[in-house]
């Protein structure tokens, strides 16, 4: 199943949401040489200062405790994310691969 995480179109943003059972805490932050997160599942740290592309799997590490594939999608394109247009444009999608 794939999930559509919502985000907003700012430069910075720090959001919390439940992924594959999991309390995780998203943090994005539009830099001059692209989109950047952070992603900490519970308390682990998960991924730090990792560039976005479009539809190129964040979630890079087969020991993670996510099971499945957080990737960025341009529904217009082939353009990697940019704050103006998250949550339209760019959607920060999480594909579960337990089901």
């Amino acid at each position: 199943m794939i999930y559509t995480i919502p985000l907003i179109p700012t430069p910075s943003q720090s959001m919390t949401c439940p992924i594959a059972g999991l309390q995780c805490r998203i943090w994005l932050r539009q830099l001059s040489t692209g989109l950047y997160m952070d992603l900490t599942a519970g308390q682990i740290p998960l991924l730090r200062g990792i560039l976005c592309q479009n539809k190129t799997d964040l979630i890079r590490n087969p020991a993670s405790p996510l099971p499945g594939t957080l990737y960025f999608t341009d529904t217009q394109g082939t353009d990697d994310p940019s704050f103006p247009d998250l949550g339209s444009r760019f959607l920060l999608h999480y594909e579960d691969d337990t089901s």
